[in-house]
């Protein structure tokens, strides 16, 4: 961090944008276009939404200044200071949502926050979007608040939150917003201003893809005249049968998934939220574009000797490579905000960020992360369009990977080696998870084959830092199908091809699989022999965590409602404290303090045999 303070101090203040009064006219500007309210401290690198919607805005030729973790228990100076924006407001809750970072998957309050100088905790309020945006509005009621960002973007209709255990309408009911972004917002925000600069009224904006609007239920408005309409079962409907709002989920994640997806209209009392189709997948010249801005790639230096910011500690090596998963797995946000197909940087894009990484004064030649959402999804997309265009499954590669998904890893492998053939690059790791299951996958074609295992080796031999990280998430195929993962099995072959690899290479590395408890379909029985599996594969499990319901995934859905969305049919979730720990406490039967409560819930549950495959006497030292 000292160096990081050094090479601040050493650049003009005028490379990022203003946050304060005194930058505004260090800028020499004596008036702002558009002021982006943010909950996280302000860092000018593109893996941080606020400082791309700043740089997208900056590139419009738009005087754009940010206020980072803006003060909301004081005089409120912070949502002062720079006055009225000549267009609007921006509001985002940052790159979390704001509930997931502040507490943990049993509600307990975290101490930290890895997005505050020092991760410091409580520099910003529960709900981040509707507190800043109810604060501007009371202020400046003349002037347009749009929200964005993931916490806007998966509460966009009618949500359950895990933190207050209820039914929650669209975020814009509450945070009296007059727009939403939802998704990756950079097409959708520069429409909006380039027609807000024109002196259109925000309110006949609603033809915008991309956009979530309210207004009042009989209003007619104008849209676009090749999007069909869906309604979904009301908010109030939704209040009082559960089964309803599964079904609703089943609708918004179909839309969502879909090339030329339907606009969804949902009535909220006298009021209806409409959603507005999202935009067609960046093209190769659009995300270069935003990815080519000229950042600083460094936090601010308002900073400057206030502590590390723990996430860009871990980020301000990596880069990006790629959007999007198609992966739909059922406990995942990435499909719902970023979407399901995936959106590649050009090869001479990344490059080009490589080579700008390498010039940073404390880069020691290491690349942190060279990936996306997944690793190994890079340049992927269907062989045939037209296939895709009338598909709306929620996974590309679930039950079975799609014979139309092109899965040739040699994109990648290309990519890798001319990273790796920089000579200022000691080793680009690839920290980011990988998709096993499309590197085993036996296509019909034998040259893909091979390639992909090649892609593997290539991974293990050179993109690794002695650890590979993967997940499979569980064992049991029957919670894996209902998560939309692979078999177990494709685990143990995963296993199998990395001690093979280890051995050829002379290599001495860790598979680290990542598993979940306590996610809607899994038993403490399932959780038993997860660990007997993986006991017997010679893993202690370390990279684990509890299922936390976050808006917007199926898996929130069944937690809340009981019912799968897709067939109606009951879902066994854990829901208490007291039932989520016990299946917890089955990832740590190596440890001394589980050993005895695991012992008496398999006993009373009639499972001997569990215990005896878990706790055998030779194991027992």
């Amino acid at each position: 961090m000292v160096e990081n303070n050094a090479m601040a101090e050493n650049m003009d203040i005028t490379n990022w944008l203003p946050t304060s009064k005194k930058e505004v006219q260090q800028h020499g500007w004596d008036e702002i276009d558009v002021i982006l309210f943010t909950g996280d401290a302000y860092i000018d690198h593109p893996s941080f939404g606020s400082a791309v919607i700043g740089r997208v805005l900056e590139n419009e030729g738009l005087r754009v200044a940010i206020v980072p973790q803006p003060n909301w228990k004081d005089d409120l100076r912070d949502f002062k200071k720079l006055g009225k924006p000549n267009l609007f407001f921006a509001v985002s809750a940052g790159n979390m949502d704001s509930m997931v970072n502040h507490y943990t998957a049993g509600k307990r309050k975290r101490t930290n926050d890895s997005y505050t100088p020092g991760g410091r905790f409580g520099y910003r309020p529960d709900y981040a979007t509707i507190t800043y945006s109810k604060i501007l509005k009371e202020l400046y009621p003349d002037v347009p608040i749009v929200i964005g960002g993931i916490e806007a973007s998966l509460r966009r209709l009618t949500h359950y939150d895990y933190w207050s255990d209820k039914l929650m309408p669209s975020i814009l009911a509450d945070s009296q917003a007059d727009l939403l972004f939802y998704g990756m917002g950079e097409k959708s925000i520069v429409d909006f201003a380039r027609l807000v600069k024109r002196g259109i009224p925000v309110e006949s904006l609603t033809s915008i893809p991309q956009t979530v609007f309210m207004l009042d239920a009989d209003t007619d408005y104008a849209t676009k005249k090749n999007w069909d309409e869906l309604e979904l079962a009301s908010h109030d409907t939704c209040l009082v049968n559960k089964k309803e709002f599964a079904r609703n989920f089943m609708h918004i994640e179909e839309e969502s998934n879909k090339m030329e997806a339907k606009k969804l209209v949902q009535r909220l009392g006298d009021k209806k939220i409409v959603v507005n189709p999202p935009w067609p997948t960046f093209k190769e010249k659009e995300i270069d574009k935003v990815y080519d801005l000229p950042y600083t790639r460094l936090p601010h230096p308002r900073y400057n000797n206030k502590g590390t910011i723990p996430a860009y500690e871990m980020i301000r090596h990596s880069i990006n490579i790629h959007r999007g998963c198609f992966g739909g797995c059922t406990f995942c946000t990435i499909s719902a905000h970023q979407g399901k197909f995936i959106a590649s940087r050009s090869e001479k894009s990344v490059l080009k960020e490589v080579e700008k990484v390498t010039e940073m004064p404390d880069f020691k030649g290491y690349i942190s992360d060279l990936g996306g959402p997944s690793a190994n999804m890079y340049k992927m997309k269907g062989i045939h369009e037209e296939i895709c265009k009338k598909c709306k499954r929620p996974s590309c590669i679930f039950p079975s990977v799609c014979k139309n998904l092109n899965i040739d890893h040699t994109a990648m492998r290309e990519l890798y080696e001319k990273v790796r053939n920089n000579p200022k690059i000691k080793k680009a790791f690839i920290g980011s998870g990988i998709r096993y299951d499309m590197i085993l996958e036996k296509t019909n074609n034998e040259e893909v084959n091979e390639t992909n295992r090649q892609y593997l080796r290539d991974v293990i031999k050179h993109h690794v830092s002695g650890r590979l990280k993967v997940a499979p998430e569980h064992s049991s195929d029957e919670v894996l199908k209902f998560m939309r993962k692979p078999s177990f099995k494709l685990f143990e072959e995963l296993n199998r091809e990395f001690i093979k690899i280890n051995q050829e290479e002379k290599l001495n590395q860790q598979l680290i699989p990542y598993f979940i408890s306590s996610h809607p379909g899994s038993k403490s029985e399932d959780m038993a022999n997860l660990a007997i599996q993986t006991k017997n594969m010679n893993f202690r499990l370390e990279q684990v965590q509890d299922f936390t319901p976050t808006p917007m995934t199926l898996a929130t859905v069944v937690y809340y409602s009981g019912y799968h969305p897709y067939t109606m049919e009951e879902i066994y979730t854990a829901r208490n404290k007291n039932a989520k720990e016990k299946q917890r406490q089955f990832f740590f039967w190596y440890k001394k303090e589980y050993r005895n409560q695991i012992i008496r819930d398999l006993k009373a549950k009639g499972r001997d045999d569990l215990v005896d495959k878990l706790f055998k006497k030779k194991d027992n030292k």
